[in-house]
């Protein structure tokens, strides 16, 4: 194990599947206590579980429905219980809305977009402010993807995916100019469509990384480390990539 974040306490949202389940892997297998949440427990714990397999036992799972205010309040509770600090937030959950028609889309659809992308996010920190302030060396990362950059339209996402997109934006921006004279420090990913292999399969490590190809999320995940790993006089506001 590389201990390069040892006794550091991470909390990444949307963690049961696709990029969050890769990051938490990656911090686990560096030596952070990891905390999970996902929308449904079952999802969060069995991320868990794989990563507790691999012999990394401080890891924890945790339901949070970013779309829901409560849960986000009882998540953010439950973690008080569990940890006197929060190192690094990750902001990695929002609910993906496909189509690039806007009648496509139900009201319901289009609401549930909306606040977990946008409002979740901003409840999150909100709520975990007090645990982040504690730590010696806080940061935010947020994944927000191309579609918050105006003008973007290369991707196939409805446009409520790019509205939730665009308010997680102007959220980290206006926040990294107020929160960095207490020390912390808040750090936004605009990727592109980007390849997430398995970080638990031989694909891994053989998944194509050439000029020519789409970002990987083992590309993405270490600009992630890179950035949180920094000493605090280096702060990296935000990553832009070009698309292939």
């Amino acid at each position: 194990m590389n201990p390069r974040f040892d006794r550091q306490r991470v909390v990444i949202t949307g963690a049961s599947r696709d990029f969050g389940r890769t990051l938490a892997v990656r911090f686990a297998q560096q030596g952070a206590e990891v905390y999970l949440s996902a929308r449904s427990l079952a999802g969060a714990e069995k991320v868990r579980d794989e990563i507790r397999a691999l012999g990394h036992e401080n890891v924890h799972a945790f339901a949070c429905d970013l779309a829901d205010p409560a849960s986000v309040r009882d998540f953010a509770s439950r973690l008080r219980d569990a940890t006197d600090r929060v190192d690094v937030l990750v902001n990695n959950g929002a609910r993906w809305l496909e189509g690039t028609d806007l009648l496509s889309a139900s009201d319901e659809d289009i609401v549930d977009t909306i606040a977990s992308g946008a409002t979740g996010t901003v409840l999150v920190v909100k709520h975990l402010l007090p645990l982040l302030l504690v730590s010696d060396r806080p940061d935010i990362v947020t994944m927000i993807s191309t579609c918050g950059v105006p003008g973007s339209e290369g991707s196939g996402a409805h446009a409520a995916f790019h509205a939730a997109k665009h308010a997680q934006s102007g959220f980290t921006g206006i926040l990294s100019k107020r929160l960095r004279q207490q020390g912390v420090r808040v750090i936004s990913l605009y990727p592109p469509d980007f390849r997430n292999a398995d970080p638990l399969s031989g694909e891994w490590h053989t998944t194509s990384r050439a000029a020519g190809d789409l970002l990987t999320s083992q590309s993405l995940s270490d600009c992630v480390l890179f950035a949180v790993a920094q000493p605090r006089d280096c702060f990296i506001s935000s990553f832009h990539f070009e698309q292939v």
